[in-house]
Order: structure tokens, then sequence, then C-alpha cells
């Protein structure tokens, strides 16, 4: 028998929009609401890993796309963008201050002179090696506070969710 969660603050507030707007179907807050609630925890927890390495969320991401490049552990800027979640605009801001910090080096592209390139730097290994490590055991811990069949069930629904909310069908008229 499944244990019985209480009524939490998502649950409370549809009572209420049920009780002042019967007419609404509030029923999407059911999982959009816990959504957003769990995804503002989850980066609270994640962050705590990138502020015990002194990095913020877009600098941790960048460091990986890096290490993830392979040796010789660089890409240029928009390679950067492509495989983080931080877009063109900050990538240069962030660079900035992996840069000040000794963690990437910047050069001139032996491609296109025009172009630059982004290189973690030895200090930069090292540290983003450390940070994943623990980043991944914060994660496991997480996510062992599901069974492992919730959470086996759990990544096809989001995979499937998140493929369909970033690629919309085109709505057809006829």
């Amino acid at each position: 028998m499944e244990e019985r969660q209480p009524l939490d603050r998502v649950a409370r507030i549809q009572a209420d929009w049920r009780h002042q707007r019967p007419d609404v179907d509030v029923s999407p807050q059911g999982v959009i609401g816990r959504l957003h609630r769990l995804a503002a925890r989850l980066t609270e927890e994640l962050s705590r890993v990138y502020d015990r390495y002194g990095l913020s969320e877009g600098e941790f991401d960048v460091l990986c796309a890096l290490r993830r490049a392979g040796a010789p552990y660089e890409r240029a800027p928009g390679d950067l963008a492509a495989h983080t979640m931080v877009t063109t605009g900050a990538m240069t801001k962030r660079v900035d201050r992996l840069e000040r910090a000794g963690l990437v080096t910047r050069r001139r592209s032996d491609d296109d002179r025009r172009g630059r390139i982004v290189a973690l730097t030895g200090p930069g290994r090292q540290l983003i090696d450390q940070a994943f490590t623990d980043h991944m055991r914060n994660e496991r811990r997480l996510l062992d506070l599901l069974t492992p069949s919730e959470a086996e069930a759990l990544e096809p629904l989001l995979t499937a969710w998140l493929f369909r909310v970033e690629h919309p069908r085109p709505s057809g008229g006829g």
C-alpha cells in the first residue's frame, strides 16, 4: 500500500482556486506547480556544489563542456554555447571570469585568425574533475529519494515531454 502524502502547498493552492474559481480547471497546477517547485529546490541543492568550488551554474556548465570535449579540452565560443545551457551573450562574461580565475585561457584560432578558442588550464581541469565528481554524487543523492522504479519511469516521461515542448508540432488548420 502506498504511503499517503499530506496536502502540500500546491494542493492547498488548488483547493483555494477550486473554491474561488470552480469554473476553471486547475488540475494542470498539480503537475506544473510541483515541477516548478521541484526545479527551484533542485537548483538550490545543485548550487551548493557549485558554490563549494566558487562557481556559478553557468561557469560550471562551461567548464564541463570544455572537459567533455576531450584533450586538448578546448572549443570555440560558439561551440561552447551549443554544448551548454549558456547563451552566446552570457558566454563572454562567464569566460572572462573563468579566465581571470586561471581556469581557462583564450587564444586565436589556428584555422580562423578572427576566431577564438577557449581552453581549460591544468588547474581548470583539476577543479572541474573534482566538482563534477561531487556534482554526480549530489545528483545521485537527490535521485535516490525516488525508488529505482520511480526514477526509471520518470526519465522517459520527462524526455518525451521536454522534446515536445522544445519541438512543438505546428498546429494545423485543416
